[in-house]
Parts: C-alpha cells; sequence; structure tokens
C-alpha cells in the first residue's frame, strides 16, 4: 500500500476514467486510487473494476446508491483512507481538467514545504484556465474573492478541487459536521483547516476545462457557496476552533 491516496469522484464518467486512472498509476511517486461512484448508469464501474484487475491492489471502488453530492462522497472517502492509514489524501477530478503529473507537485508541496494542505490553484500566478467560457472564468475567480473577502481566508484559489490533505488535518476536522454538499464543500474545508492554523499552500497549476463528458456544475451548487460562505463566517465567529499542535 502506498503512503499516498488519489480520491477521484465519479458520475458516467465512462469516456475518462480507464485513462485517468492508468494517469495516475504511471506517475513516478507510487498513489493508490479510490472511485467513488455514485451509481453511473454508463458502466463506469465495470471499468474501474477491470481496472483493479490491471493493477492489482493499488485500485479500490466504493459504489453508492444514486447522486449524493461531490462533498458526501469525498467525505466518504476521507474516512474511508484515515480507516487504512494513508498520509497523505488528495482530491481530485475524473476528467482531465486537473493534470494527474501535478499530483507530485501537490505531494513535494506537503513533504518538502511542511505543507498540511497543498492547494492546487489556478490563481496563484494570474488566471490559469484553458477552454473555459469567459463568463466562467469571471465568475470564478470572482467567486474566490468574494470568499475571501467575506471570510479573510488568505488563499487565492478557496474554491479549488486539487487538494491534498496531510492526515492530520482530516482527522482534526469532524467530518460528520461538514455541512456543504456542492461547490461550498471545497471553501468550507479549506476555511476551517485555516481556522485551525493548518499550513495552506498553493502550488500553480493549469486547469483545463473537460474534453470528454459532460460537467456537473449548475447554478444550485453556485448559489450554495455565494451563501454558505456567509453563513461560515457567521457562525465562525462564534466558535472556538483548537489551533494545530
Amino acid at each position: 500500500m502506498s503512503e499516498a491516496l488519489v480520491i477521484i469522484p465519479t458520475y458516467n464518467e465512462i469516456e475518462n476514467v480507464s485513462n485517468i486512472i492508468d494517469a495516475v498509476m504511471q506517475l513516478p511517486e507510487l498513489f493508490d486510487v479510490l472511485i467513488i461512484d455514485d451509481g453511473s448508469p454508463d458502466g463506469t464501474a465495470d471499468v474501474v473494476r477491470s481496472k483493479m484487475t490491471e493493477y492489482p491492489g493499488r485500485i479500490h471502488l466504493e459504489k453508492r446508491q444514486g447522486k449524493l453530492g461531490l462533498g458526501t462522497a469525498y467525505i466518504h472517502g476521507f474516512k474511508w483512507a484515515l480507516s487504512r492509514g494513508y498520509q497523505y489524501i488528495t482530491e481530485m477530478d475524473a476528467d482531465f481538467s486537473h493534470n494527474p503529473k501535478d499530483l507530485s507537485r501537490l505531494l513535494e508541496a506537503c513533504k518538502e514545504q511542511n505543507a498540511d494542505v497543498a492547494v492546487g490553484s489556478r490563481y496563484i500566478t494570474g488566471v490559469n484556465v484553458v477552454n473555459w467560457p469567459m463568463g466562467r472564468v469571471l465568475m470564478s475567480f470572482y467567486a474566490s474573492a468574494y470568499v475571501r473577502f467575506v471570510t479573510r481566508m488568505k488563499v487565492r484559489d478557496t474554491t479549488a478541487g486539487f487538494v491534498c490533505w496531510h492526515r492530520n488535518v482530516l482527522e482534526a476536522l469532524d467530518l460528520d459536521k461538514i455541512e456543504f454538499k456542492g461547490y461550498a464543500f471545497q471553501i468550507e474545508m479549506k476555511f476551517k483547516a485555516w481556522k485551525h492554523g493548518f499550513k495552506i499552500v498553493e502550488v500553480p497549476i493549469v486547469f483545463v476545462n473537460r474534453v470528454l463528458g459532460t460537467s456537473k456544475m449548475n447554478g444550485s451548487i453556485f448559489g450554495e457557496a455565494v451563501f454558505g460562505v456567509i453563513k461560515l463566517r457567521l457562525k465562525s465567529l462564534f466558535k472556538r476552533y483548537p489551533k494545530k499542535s
């Protein structure tokens, strides 16, 4: 077993899941992969099972019934990883919007820069997004700016979904009390890690819009983030966060 795990949630990713697994397996660092599939009707899970045979002991599948939300998928994966002793747990999309080669850089930030959280950041060195409509680029960029303004969190890409966590962070956060299931999940996790005093390092990446498959983003997910940030900030004013020892 590797000390590092990559969690990849899937729903109807049959066009991408085989290739994304192969790409992770080809990295010089050893990463295990956990696919959390929310009942994809297109056969995604069957492809993953074939990969489990191809890479014995390194590919794992958790199949859930129905679309239960991105946040709950990651919480499920975090608990799975902690119970099996992984030291570094990374979130990554299945659609190659995150370059698998950047997994090595996130892991290095945790190991060499002593980061507790390494964020693959689209905005730490400008705007590094490819093939997104300008409207969506602006929405994402200003959403992160809005989150920084409301929360005072010193993270440029607050909504990033490409993140490596040291297990100590996930153990310190009460995963059962993470409230948000969609877009705001990423903000809530970073905010609570920051409030606990964990070291967050942003690693510049280039985000590329998916080529195959269908995006799962919608207006309700974005709306959850807008109002969820205010709720996070207000709650934090009346709560104590034990600092990292």
